[in-house]
């Protein structure tokens, strides 16, 4: 039995995002956010469609000022997926973004000046069915509810969130997605856990300020990874120190880890050891790259010696276990014939892709 069948999905509402829907029985998707300069409008639309390309299901700018405001409607015309508008403290930028056509806006009501301010922006989000994510990190979180709790706590970070959705509720606005995150893994998974028990409302889950590339990648998949295991989180971003298309990939590999999406090539591959006799490492390196790039629902096994070859891999749609210089080419755990050491990932690629 695969693991997806142990996972039960946590019920929460279904909300529109632009094209796409978040909760309820939507499908997890994907979100990354762009590190150009929104008002730099062909530098963010290029990172954009790079992200697009890499999967990413959802795209957040960051809109200082108004003049970035005024280039979330440039850049809505150019890209195909939804876009989010993050807005800190001016609800005037809310509004904005809204008219320029975002289809979801990042905003805490608690931090832009009064209730007047808060339904002011939910009348519009409501008027024109674009949804409200409210977002709270560990370094955010009020004076007030630290001091209660005596310090950055999983109760005090939901308490926080709770307090902010209940603003926008009292203004008759429940289109809501909220985020509850921390830099550290464990502080993440349990305010995940504490407010998922306490809401409804779709989670935006993720470890902030996770780190580079290695250690953020790392630590993004125990967090995530732990609360997608137990049903828990509706739309996921990975926080790496890096190209953002990198989080989408880092995403995607975690929902296929989980077997929560199905869609790509799923590549094996063993450690390596003292009996292997090819280099496999390099193999891997250059197969996986251009694999991911195929649109193909197979698994591909990259086995370094006939030890841990067809035999193990045998549920594998085709694959290659090392020889002595060479490989043998296997199909569901038949071997079809042997490739030479030099030519084994160009003869592999070949017949996948004929496949």
């Amino acid at each position: 039995m695969v693991l997806e069948q142990y996972i039960q999905r946590r019920q929460t509402k279904k909300i529109r995002v632009g094209d796409i829907f978040v909760g309820g029985d939507a499908p997890v998707s994907v979100q990354s956010m762009t590190n150009t300069d929104t008002r730099d409008v062909k530098a963010t639309v290029e990172q954009i469609k790079s992200l697009e390309d890499a999967g990413c299901d959802i795209v957040r700018v960051a809109v200082p000022d108004s003049e970035a405001a005024a280039a979330v409607g440039a850049i809505k015309k150019e890209i195909s997926i939804p876009l989010v508008a993050d807005i800190h403290f001016d609800y005037r930028l809310a509004l904005a973004c809204m008219k320029n056509g975002a289809d979801k806006i990042r905003l805490n009501p608690g931090n832009i000046g009064g209730q007047d301010r808060v339904r002011a922006v939910a009348d519009m989000a409501k008027e024109r069915q674009i949804p409200i994510r409210i977002g709270v990190n560990s370094g955010s979180v009020e004076k007030g509810i630290i001091e209660k709790y005596g310090g950055v706590t999983p109760e005090g970070m939901v308490e926080s969130a709770l307090a902010h959705s209940v603003m926008l509720e009292n203004v008759d606005f429940d289109d809501i997605i909220i985020s509850i995150k921390a830099s550290a893994v464990s502080m993440t998974i349990a305010a995940y856990r504490l407010l998922s028990q306490k809401s409804r409302y779709p989670l935006h889950i993720g470890v902030t300020e996770a780190g580079t590339i290695y250690k953020g990648t790392i630590k993004s998949a125990v967090g995530i990874g732990s609360l997608l295991s137990e049903g828990i989180g509706d739309t996921l971003r990975v926080s790496l120190t890096g190209d953002p298309a990198e989080e989408v990939r880092v995403g995607k590999q975690i929902l296929k880890a989980l077997g929560i999406i199905k869609n790509g090539i799923e590549v094996v591959s063993c450690p390596t050891c003292g009996r292997t006799r090819i280099d496999l490492i390099g193999i891997a390196n250059n197969v996986e790259p251009v694999l991911d790039k195929l649109d193909k629902n197979i698994k591909v096994a990259l086995m370094g010696c006939a030890v841990n070859g067809p035999g193990e891999a045998k549920d594998a749609d085709i694959g290659i276990a090392g020889g002595i210089n060479e490989a043998l080419l296997f199909k569901k755990g038949k071997i079809i014939r042997k490739i030479p050491q030099d030519r084994i990932a160009e003869e592999l690629l070949k017949e996948i892709k004929d496949m």
